[in-house]
């Protein structure tokens, strides 16, 4: 949200973003901002209150951002519905300024914007997709191409699909040819939580199960004995805290057939999130009996958060770590545009 105060870091982050467009934007060359950080680092919000301030200016006629033509663009349906549902209390912010990326370079074809900004630019195409009418071969030259000056934020350790498959080094490779600029996030702002805690979690993305931290004040991590015991936390939660939620790895049947499909059935048996609604997923008080997945939400912040580590994740006994099998991942929409199941079996051992 841009009403939410920012940080001496984002401060300058965001001043230093307005002096690059303010400076860049009569020059002829394409310009690029690319910002770095790992989840709940403050990216979005960041972006969110750069935004609004570059269209306040758009119409400020003492300002050299005035009359721009101005977008946020970002591939994430939930995340388009908290930006428009902003702009419906901003005064400066229009609805019709916030867009997907398909929808962006299908229509500036023929013209080029002047500031556009990109959250979760690790979920761009990064294949040609013409069953979405995106018939380019990724969507951050085409994006680029058709801006001045163009504004990225992106974390590799978010890319959910073979065909959005980013990581730096392909980031850079693309970027070669033209201006660019990056910056760090690094200050975690999502979890109040101790650097024991942090490690553990860090550790536990690397596939390293340590012994769980104490909890303090602030924050509680703990591994609940049962499915019926982790539904009644998090609802009680919801009562006490609001903005609690469960959430499960996508290893559960899922169609868009208008069906209902359960996860785990055997055990925890609640229904996948629907997102019918011009309100995020998170934000609906019924959704507290359905369960979440990272395409509904990844990018939110949740008080308390209930996870569901389904088939796909197991351990190594002999090797006293975490193991992924992707074959027993459901989601095989992930897959298309991109390795087989073997090559990414390969690749994730290698790169994890």
């Amino acid at each position: 949200s841009p009403f939410k105060e920012l940080s001496q870091e984002q401060l300058e982050l965001k001043q230093e973003i307005l002096d690059f467009c303010r400076k860049n934007l009569s020059t002829k060359d394409h310009q690029v901002f690319v910002i770095h950080g790992e989840a709940g680092t403050g990216k979005s919000v960041v972006l969110s209150s750069l935004f609004n301030t570059i269209q306040e200016l758009s119409k400020d006629k003492s300002s050299i951002l005035y009359k721009t033509d101005n977008y946020l663009l970002v591939n994430h349906g939930e995340m388009i519905k908290t930006y428009q549902n902003i702009a419906n209390s901003l005064p400066h912010l229009a609805k019709n300024r916030f867009e997907k990326p398909t929808t962006f370079v299908n229509k500036y074809t023929e013209k080029q914007a002047d500031i556009v900004l990109v959250d979760e630019a690790h979920l761009l195409l990064s294949n040609k997709d013409a069953f979405n009418n995106f018939n380019y071969q990724n969507h951050l030259e085409e994006i680029i191409k058709r801006s001045k000056i163009t504004i990225v934020i992106f974390d590799d350790k978010q890319v959910l699909r073979m065909k959005n498959h980013w990581d730096r080094d392909r980031l850079s490779e693309m970027l070669d040819g033209y201006q660019s600029h990056e910056y760090n996030l690094t200050n975690q702002f999502r979890m109040l939580a101790s650097p024991e805690i942090i490690h553990w979690i860090d550790s536990f993305v690397q596939k390293q199960v340590l012994h769980l931290p104490a909890n303090t004040e602030n924050f509680d991590l703990r591994i609940m004995k049962s499915a019926n015991e982790l539904k009644e936390y998090i609802r009680e939660a919801n009562i006490m805290m609001g903005l609690s939620r469960i959430v499960s790895t996508f290893d559960y049947l899922h169609k868009k057939d208008g069906s209902t499909y359960y996860v785990d059935e055997e055990g925890l048996n609640m229904p996948w999130n629907t997102t019918d609604s011009s309100i995020t997923w998170a934000e609906r008080p019924e959704t507290i009996d359905e369960v979440g997945s990272i395409y509904t939400v990844q990018g939110f912040d949740l008080n308390f958060v209930g996870v569901v580590l389904g088939p796909s994740v197991d351990y190594d006994e002999e090797k006293k770590e975490l193991v992924i099998a992707v074959e027993k991942y459901k989601d095989t929409g992930a897959f298309s545009g991109g390795n087989r199941f073997s090559d990414i079996n390969e690749r994730n051992n290698h790169k994890e």
